[in-house]
């Protein structure tokens, strides 16, 4: 294998082990939060206008604060919580926070659309609310989230990229040290078309299975 290939495979690994443990602790987080913000709002499930004021606050202040700021303003807690403020797991930590408010809101928007004519139906029928959460606004907000879950995808893949540049590895870090800085394009452009393509597969993939979803649904 050649060197550049060399360097580009481990910057691939590097990239798709940042953006797929941030993507799912995003997910993880991200949903619980979006049904929060969606059941304790006024006319909710679990109708609690001040936590739906705090968490919406939350939510929008990591959401205001560009990635780049917040991976520097968070060396200190990343360190406390991996041991180091560079490499992929403590790239992983910014990542994280930064992509979980992103998809609480993509996510309660699409719990929102669920048509409210089939919660007053399970709620006439007797349903508690938490089968409610699970069997109707979940099971009917499939495809959205699916749909917001591919945007964040992308967009942690931009943001690993940057991620990389300033230490933490991966594609990012491969373009920056020998595309820009040893001028050499032929790394450059290597790594603009494995990232396009990243992206372009992980567009189609997510496309598929929201669609599919709708359809079953």
């Amino acid at each position: 294998m050649s060197p550049l290939l060399d360097r580009l495979w481990q910057a691939l690994l590097d990239t798709l082990l940042m953006v797929g443990a941030s993507a799912l602790l995003a997910l993880l987080l991200g949903i619980p939060l979006a049904v929060l913000l969606v059941t304790s709002s006024r006319g909710g499930l679990f109708e609690a206008p001040l936590l739906n004021r705090v968490v919406g606050w939350l939510v929008n202040l990591f959401r205001s604060v560009p990635f780049l700021i917040l991976m520097v303003a968070l060396i200190p807690f990343t360190r406390l919580l991996v041991g180091t403020s560079y490499g992929v797991w403590a790239a992983v930590v910014p990542l994280t926070i930064a992509a979980t408010p992103f998809f609480a809101r993509i996510a309660e928007v699409s719990l929102r659309e669920v048509d409210p004519g089939l919660i007053e139906a399970a709620q006439a029928m007797g349903c508690r609310r938490r089968h409610i959460v699970w069997h109707v606004l979940l099971a009917e907000a499939r495809p959205g989230l699916v749909g917001g879950f591919t945007i964040t995808l992308v967009t942690l893949i931009n943001a690993s990229a940057m991620a990389g540049a300033i230490g933490a590895g991966g594609l990012g870090d491969l373009a920056y040290r020998y595309g820009y800085q040893r001028f050499d394009s032929q790394t450059m452009l290597t790594v603009i078309v494995v990232l396009v393509a990243l992206v372009c597969l992980l567009q189609y993939g997510g496309d598929r299975l929201a669609r599919g979803l709708n359809r079953r649904g």
